[in-house]
């Protein structure tokens, strides 16, 4: 009989997930819970209602897998929860998913495991935070130290910014909690490179390289978001590259995980810098990255269900750096007025009969017709032998998907598509 595997989530990133996990020979069935109205070819939607029993769910349906898309849930515990039930959960602890929920405690980890990242002061009070940048003028990043949805970084070109970047995130509380703390950062220059691990609480298995596009308009420029488009392979880094960033970056952080006592067998998402001097840490994420996440799993030729599932187990069938077939690129369509106040209920056309993989991320089926349902709506993703062929394949899937205002960033992977 096959396993029944259980992906909580309803953005895009679950329905990558759930695609991918479907196509495994050893998976009967999919549930996503409470997932959205496009996931509907690949997953049944379930839902725990209100008071968000999962373990009921999971066991009366027979779950064999449990994977825990969002961080928000990983980070109050749902993993925890789920494992003393005696569930087999792709997803880490509380406890180690704090290197996500928490800036402040990330960076105080990765100077204890002795990871190379930008030098950074921590603050609780604004008033100290102000009177410290006036003492420090220069370039700086100014980070909420809490979640907030992949938003809470402001990038400062002077201290004028870094001032009022402090005073939207700790004294308007523009992410609210989150930023009752604020990590100030130098501002270090270069492309930006994702790498997602698989850990079992010993080992590691790594996919190929993503990059991801945060700034919402072409040529980097506009608010952060939580990501306009992906791709993978990365030109850029080679396989000596690559090898530094294993030694100097996951494995210490592996061994210092170990030596905490902390339980992570789940996905850790290193979010780097490449610098002139070589990589360095920026962020630890504690789930798959959205968008890459929707480019990394089509061009994985494994099988998704048993990487997953001996990671939960503390067992990885296999260990060091993943197979990738060929190159991948997706764009992203958000709503109008995304980040800030994205439009919703817009009809969407061009998804009936649309050739490519089409990953939904906020939308919902009313009256026969696709509607928007929230900021990033979908993620349009083409594969192909070479990244410059996945990316023209991509943005024409992308422009024959229409609705009013939809924002698309054409310049994904451009620059490397063509070096």
């Amino acid at each position: 009989m096959g396993q029944r595997v259980l992906v909580i989530g309803s953005g895009g990133r679950e329905h990558a997930l759930a695609w991918k996990l479907s196509q495994s020979p050893r998976v009967e069935e999919v549930l996503v819970g409470p997932g959205n109205d496009g996931m509907r070819d690949v997953a049944r939607r379930v839902d725990a209602g209100e008071d968000g029993g999962w373990a009921q769910l999971a066991r009366r349906e027979k779950v064999d897998l449990v994977v825990i898309g969002p961080e928000n849930p990983l980070v109050e515990g749902l993993a925890d929860r789920l494992r003393a039930a005696g569930l087999a959960v792709f997803g880490p602890s509380a406890a180690a998913a704090r290197l996500e929920g928490d800036k402040a405690f990330a960076k105080a980890f990765m100077e204890a495991a002795g990871v190379p990242t930008a030098r950074a002061e921590i603050f609780d009070d604004a008033t100290r935070a102000l009177r410290w940048l006036d003492e420090h003028p220069g370039r700086w990043v100014v980070k909420a130290a809490g979640l907030a949805a992949g938003k809470g970084v402001i990038v400062c070109d002077d201290a004028a910014q870094a001032s009022e970047a402090v005073h939207r995130i700790m004294q308007e509380q523009a992410f609210g909690t989150a930023g009752a703390t604020v990590v100030i950062e130098e501002r270090l220059e270069g492309p930006e490179l994702s790498v997602f691990a698989v850990l079992d609480g010993h080992r590691a298995a790594w996919f190929a390289p993503s990059r991801d596009h945060k700034r919402l308009l072409e040529g980097d420029r506009g608010p952060n978001t939580g990501g306009m488009g992906a791709f993978t392979p990365v030109p850029d880094v080679d396989e000596a590259l690559m090898r530094r960033v294993i030694d100097e970056v996951l494995d210490p952080t592996v061994e210092e995980l170990r030596r905490r006592g902390l339980d992570y067998r789940g996905l850790l998402y290193l979010g780097l810098m490449l610098t002139a001097d070589g990589p360095r840490l920026l962020e630890y994420n504690c789930r798959f990255g959205d968008p890459e996440t929707q480019v990394v799993l089509p061009a994985y030729p494994g099988d998704l269900y048993e990487l997953l599932d001996g990671a939960a187990r503390g067992h990885l069938p296999v260990e060091g750096g993943l197979p990738r077939e060929g190159a991948a690129v997706g764009f992203v369509l958000a709503s109008e007025g995304y980040p800030v106040s994205p439009r919703k209920g817009l009809p969407i056309d061009g998804l009936e009969g649309a050739e490519g993989l089409i990953f939904h991320a906020g939308t919902r089926r009313h009256e026969g017709r696709w509607l928007t349902a929230g900021g990033r709506v979908l993620c349009a993703v083409a594969r192909a032998d070479e990244l410059g062929e996945a990316r023209r394949r991509a943005l024409h899937l992308a422009e024959g998907l229409r609705f009013p205002g939809a924002q698309i960033r054409r310049d994904i992977a451009a620059r490397e598509a063509a070096s």
